[in-house]
């Protein structure tokens, strides 16, 4: 009896699935030589490029004015850019931006409620703006309230929730339509630290169910904590990008900082201090910063005392003196010579975004 013998026929979609899932994610946003020049002059972004993958928590950090926002403005088709590409989920930002708007979920730095209308009222509206109805958005509705713990106020005013609740409320609009992609302008801005805590834990469980989020941040706890992948923003450009483990192994030392005493004579105290410490054994480097000095030691801890001994003999009175490993912090003043300040936020409030009401 003779056999015969035909070709597999192959899925080839399958087969990508699978490939996709053995190997690297794809792109869920490529963003090439990215700039924003404002009519006023002013160079927002200067020439950018990164990538975000599919399913990653990926992060912006950088002060007040380093570009964040309006990165995060052109990605999701509030803006146009002057110059580069940026494509989301393969669409173009400018030639597709009502197919970006389908996917996307954004949480801005202004919480984007309506006072007038309850929690639930808040999150039905924007359920109408996504085409959605009937039981099918009410079980979504019931669902988000639970997943922000506000079934027990869910009916009261939105204007009468805290700062946190409202946070909590505004995510919940954003996730009404389930996004595969949610974008995150500095949402935890002016939140307490237990308010901030709890939104941390529903954007780590949303990612773990496969969302891909953008956040934009100027906290270095909450980058570390969240994103797998970061890039260290600055004056429109990117100072450096990788994941929060390895930019901290680049510093490679111990931060030691020096705060010098108010009164002196910082200009000359600091050229001072730079100069008697870098010949000290185990100093592999000295950066004036905000207040004092910052130094890059290995076993600082060990050092101090024979720090603290070198500026008494220089007469250089200190403040403070504190040492640590590595931070984010570190990362960004070793590239830009100063540290991030966070600050509150004041903005002028604006209108209707993306369907939501502010």
């Amino acid at each position: 009896m003779g056999f015969s013998h035909s070709e597999p026929r192959i899925d080839m979609e399958a087969e990508a699935d699978l490939v996709r899932s053995k190997g690297e994610a794809e792109n869920m946003i490529s963003v090439k030589d990215l700039a924003v020049t404002y009519s006023d002059g002013t160079r927002a972004v200067q020439g950018i490029s990164f990538d975000v993958k599919e399913g990653e928590f990926f992060g912006f950090l950088g002060p007040n004015g380093a570009g964040k926002s309006t990165t995060i403005k052109v990605l999701t088709t509030l803006l146009k850019k002057t110059s580069g590409t940026a494509v989301v989920a393969g669409y173009d930002v400018d030639k597709q931006p009502q197919e970006i708007r389908k996917i996307m979920g954004v949480q801005s730095q202004d919480t984007v409620v309506d006072g007038d209308l309850t929690g639930r009222e808040n999150i039905v509206l924007q359920g109408h703006f996504q085409h959605m109805e009937g039981k099918a958005l009410n079980e979504r509705v019931s669902e988000l309230l639970r997943l922000v713990q506000l079934e027990g106020v869910a009916d009261k005013r939105a204007r009468n929730y805290s700062g946190g609740m409202k946070k909590r409320l505004d995510l919940a609009t954003a996730l009404v339509h389930r996004p595969k992609l949610l974008f995150l302008d500095e949402p935890t801005t002016g939140l307490d630290p237990q308010s901030r805590a709890a939104l941390w834990d529903y954007l780590e469980m949303l990612n773990r169910e496969g969302m891909t989020v953008f956040l934009t941040t100027q906290y270095m706890e909450e980058a570390d904590r969240l994103c797998r992948r970061l890039c260290i923003v600055d004056r429109g450009k990117i100072v450096v990008s990788g994941t929060p483990s390895e930019l901290k192994r680049q510093v490679g030392y111990d931060t030691i900082k020096l705060s010098l005493e108010d009164g002196i004579m910082r200009p000359t105290a600091v050229l001072k201090a730079k100069e008697i410490l870098t010949p000290v054994k185990g100093v592999s480097k000295v950066i004036e910063s905000d207040e004092g000095v910052t130094v890059y030691a290995s076993n600082a801890g060990q050092m101090i005392a024979d720090i603290v001994r070198v500026f008494d003999s220089n007469k250089i009175r200190l403040r403070s003196v504190s040492f640590s490993s590595p931070t984010l912090d570190d990362i960004f003043l070793e590239h830009t010579g100063r540290r991030i300040r966070p600050e509150e936020l004041v903005k002028k409030s604006g209108g209707m975004m993306l369907g939501r009401r502010n």
